[in-house]
């Protein structure tokens, strides 16, 4: 076993939006997981910052709830970590908070012998990010050594996305952002790459002459719960596709990278992310559909349609569910064609990489009846439960022709006998390391909405369909007849768990 993992050093976090449920329900158990692995230094603190009156006891106080089911086993790392905790409020359009924010981060710095490796946190509403950002250039505050995390989404379409780069890259350079997309930092996403590339018997056989088709499902049982305004805005296209699905696509297809270091797996990710074929619209449903949940049931409970969820307008058009057919135009994947799909309120929650390889040319058991062989599949699984397993075909014990389909599997938390880390916990010990391939390069983000602005165009300026499914469905006849028009089926929601 080869393990790397390099603690960072003297740090200070400033978090925008402190008190938030961001700040509560991730960012803080992250960062005390790290600080209690010792991967943390001595030298850190967290200031937090928001509109909310706080004195530092009380956002001490936030913390130690944060850490709280976790506190019991590290009693003493739990108040240590809390006396690193502190908070200034003030308007976030106002300069004389920063100039007050100013003077706290020097006097910080000082308490807790932090030089320079400065983290600036938005964890904040996105039409705040262009205002923070300005007021932290106009103020003074970042220096060549300071970093900047930015949550997503990260625009909202292609012209929003390039304004908001424009005003971060006035005051930060491009090896300062780390645009964060947390499913890049799960285990089994992050396997990917080590799956692919360090193992000789899978790169061979990764490409077209192999590989039937993949499918990437990105599903979700819970609906939109208190985000109503800001998924209304978005829907399945943005809030999923355009960041999580599209990075999974990258990271499945790209070419190995010359090293492991973070600009050349980027590099790699943008080649393959340009080569994807323009989504075409005729016929519409032959390449992309978008469906909207109604009411139905999940785990044996009545829940409403989108449409009665608090806060949805009653004539809103926003999609919940959308599933697509991609093609990538290199010699590796010509005519593979990626089928990719996300939606809420589905059957189960399941996110996993399905890759599906040709059939065997020949069957040799055709006096048995054999005539055509299940084909292998391999699954990646990113959650709920993260972990690998391979299907391929063997003979039972028996009669001389006893033929089935073995499942070769492993699951990260048995196998390791660990809890799996939040992939937060991964994310944040890399931007304190300045360490970059699991974040998102501005290119990569640009070329992601070029490829769905036209999508967005047509819907804006046609009468496309907006398909509707039960709360608790597989799925729907259109996006089925997308995958089954081509003569395949997509892997039902949530089966991979149940092996």
């Amino acid at each position: 076993m080869v393990c790397v993992e390099q603690p960072a050093g003297p740090t200070g976090l400033i978090v925008f939006g402190a008190s938030g449920d961001l700040t509560s329900g991730k960012l803080l158990p992250s960062l005390f997981d790290l600080y209690r692995r010792e991967l943390i230094s001595e030298n850190f603190y967290i200031l937090g910052c928001g509109r909310t009156e706080m004195s530092d006891e009380q956002f001490s106080q936030f913390a130690a709830e944060a850490i709280e089911k976790d506190a019991g086993k590290a009693a003493d790392h739990a108040k240590k970590f809390t006396q690193k905790c502190h908070f200034i409020n003030g308007d976030y359009d106002d300069a004389a908070f920063y100039e007050k924010l100013k003077n706290r981060i020097e006097e910080l710095n000082r308490q807790h012998k932090v030089e320079s490796n400065l983290i600036f946190y938005l964890s904040v509403p996105p039409f705040l990010y262009p205002v923070v950002v300005a007021q932290l250039g106009a103020g003074g505050l970042v220096s060549p050594e300071s970093k900047l995390v930015v949550e997503k989404p990260f625009g909202h379409d292609l012209q929003s996305a390039q304004q908001l780069n424009e005003i971060i890259s006035r005051t930060f350079r491009e090896s300062q952002v780390y645009r964060i997309d947390h499913y890049l930092g799960k285990e089994t996403v992050q396997n990917i790459l080590m799956f692919r590339f360090a193992n000789a018997i899978f790169e061979p056989i990764w490409n077209r002459n192999y590989i039937d088709h993949i499918q990437i499902t990105i599903a979700e049982s819970s609906g939109i719960g208190h985000r109503a305004g800001y998924y209304d805005e978005n829907g399945a296209l943005r809030d999923m596709f355009q960041n999580h699905v599209l990075q999974m696509l990258a990271l499945v297809a790209m070419e190995p990278p010359t090293s492991f270091e973070a600009d050349r797996v980027r590099d790699e990710k943008i080649k393959l992310l340009r080569a994807i074929r323009p989504i075409g619209f005729e016929p519409w449903s032959a390449q992309i559909v978008k469906g909207r949940y109604t009411a139905g049931q999940i785990d044996g409970k009545d829940v409403c349609g989108y449409l009665q969820e608090k806060g949805i307008p009653a004539d809103s058009q926003t999609e919940t569910y959308i599933a697509a057919k991609l093609l990538i135009d290199n010699w590796r994947w010509r005519g593979v064609p990626f089928y990719v799909r996300s939606g809420k309120r589905l059957a189960a929650k399941d996110t996993e990489i399905v890759i599906t390889f040709r059939h065997v040319p020949h069957s040799m058991f055709l006096s048995a009846g054999l005539e055509e062989l299940p084909p292998n599949i391999l699954t990646l699984q990113i959650q709920p439960q993260e972990g690998i397993s391979l299907q391929f075909q063997a003979k039972q014990p028996g009669s001389k022709i006893c033929m089935s389909t073995l499942d070769m599997r492993f699951n990260y938390a048995d196998v390791f006998a660990v809890q799996m880390p939040e992939a937060y916990s991964r994310l944040l010990l890399d931007a304190m390391l300045g360490d970059q391939t699991l974040f998102n390069r501005y290119d990569s983000v640009e070329t992601a909405w070029k490829l769905l602005a036209p999508v967005l165009q047509k819907w804006q300026d046609s009468d496309i369909p907006l398909y509707e499914y039960p709360a608790g469905a597989q799925s729907f006849a259109a996006a089925d007849n997308l995958i089954e028009s081509d003569g395949r089926k997509w892997q039902p929601i949530g089966i991979s768990q149940q092996k």
